[in-house]
Parts: structure tokens; sequence; C-alpha cells
């Protein structure tokens, strides 16, 4: 069914994407269920161009984050500091093409950066630890957290400068420890200046589909960490909320 209602989508290839890399964006961010999206791509088909690869419109991805022992990053996160970090190899599977990336989120706005490796373990080499410190990374002791798998489709709009991103088959894993998150859906509105008057936005807001600020990464944290051993009540609500959609 979804890519019946995919194959009714334009497409448009990685190079002609480039042009909207939004490195410096705007994200918003929203939950829903898998089966809420026939209906979305329905209402939405002639706004956006599907991004193709060999003629497949669903990427599979997995990203590794680092972070320190006491969990530094994941904890700024709790603590909902303006100004946080997030360390990340990101591998797209298809295409065996990995990067380095710092993702960067100050007063709200999200700067990307990042360089390609060749490094299919996501091990900190010199030159990845180099790049970090030309990020603003001070941290020297970071190690392997988490990593994560999930598939994903990307729309770009035919009206302005914005993608849109369907996340779902997210599954967590952390040294022998998996978990998944069962029938989610992420999507993440990116723009270079919050707009909500674009297609995504309307159909979503008739759907009764509201902004809903939560990461991969902490999600993970929580599942695979244990609740036990982190920090969680800013974080009780989302678990709920993800329990009861899916």
């Amino acid at each position: 069914m979804l890519r019946q209602e995919l194959h009714r989508f334009q497409s448009i290839s990685l190079e002609e994407m480039d042009k909207v890399k939004l490195m410096d964006r705007i994200e918003t961010k929203f939950v829903l269920s898998v089966k809420q999206l026939p209906l979305i791509f329905d209402q939405i088909k002639d706004d956006y161009k599907v991004v193709r690869i060999d003629d497949h419109a669903m990427a599979a991805y997995k990203t590794v984050y680092y972070d320190t022992d006491d969990l530094y990053f994941y904890n700024e996160h709790h603590r909902k500091r303006k100004n946080r970090y997030k360390v990340r190899f990101r591998n797209y599977v298809d295409s065996n093409i990995t990067f380095l990336e710092v993702k960067h989120k100050k007063n709200g706005r999200i700067d990307k950066q990042r360089i390609a490796v060749e490094n299919e373990q996501f091990i900190l080499d010199t030159e990845g630890e180099s790049f970090l410190k030309s990020a603003d990374i001070d941290k020297d002791d970071l190690k392997v957290k988490l990593s994560n798998t999930y598939q994903r489709i990307t729309l770009v709009s035919n009206h302005s400068v914005e993608r849109v991103t369907f996340d779902f088959s997210i599954k967590f894993q952390y040294k022998d420890t998996q978990s998944e998150l069962d029938n989610i859906v992420i999507v993440e509105l990116k723009q270079p200046v919050l707009s909500r008057e674009t297609s995504i936005f309307k159909v979503l807001r008739d759907l009764q589909i509201k902004p809903y600020s939560v990461s991969k990464y902490c999600i993970g944290i929580l599942k695979t960490h244990g609740i036990d051993n982190v920090k969680y009540n800013r974080f009780k609500k989302k678990l709920i909320r993800l329990n009861k959609i899916s």
C-alpha cells in the first residue's frame, strides 16, 4: 500500500536534492502511526517530489552515536539546553556512504557539519577527532553509546525550499540490548525559515497532528540503557505517547 502511494509522486534525484541540503535550518517534528501515511501521501502527492535511489523511494540508514560515559550530550538534551550537540556517524546503507556529523542546535536552529569518511567501523580516528575539534566539540573521551537503523522516505517541495523526512522501522541497539519503535513514524520538516503554511503542515494540522519534539537518540538511550540508569523524568510523557501511538 505504501509503495503504491509513493509511485504517485514525481521523482527527484540525489543530485537535484543537493539544492536543498539545508545544513542550517529550522526543524519541526511530528510523531504519528505508520497507518496514517497513505492518507497523508495521498493529500500531498502534487506538492512534493520523492527522492529515489535506483528507483527505490525507501532508503535504509544506520546511525552510530558517540557520547561520554556519563552521557553528557544526552543529559544536555534532558536539561533542555538551548545550545547542545550530537556526534554521530551516519551510514547511507544502500550506497554505503558514511559521514561523521556534528549536529549543533542553538536557540532553535540546527547547524549540521559533516565530513565523508571511509571508516566502516565507525571508529573515531585522527581525522575524525580533528574534525570534531574544528566543530567546537571539546570532549576527548567519546565512546559509542547507541546505534540505530531505520527506513527513510524523503520528500522535496515543489513550491519552496523545504524537505520532509519520514523515519520508520526504527530499531535501537547498545551492546546486547535491542529495542524498537513499533508502528511509529517520526516526521521531520526542514526549512530555512519556519512556515506553517506549507502543504504538509496544513495536512497534519487538519488531521490534528501537532508538532511534537522527539529525539531518536534520547529515546534510544532510554530503551537500551534502561530508565534505572539514566535521567528520564522529562521524557516520561514522550514514552507514554509513543507507546500509545504504537
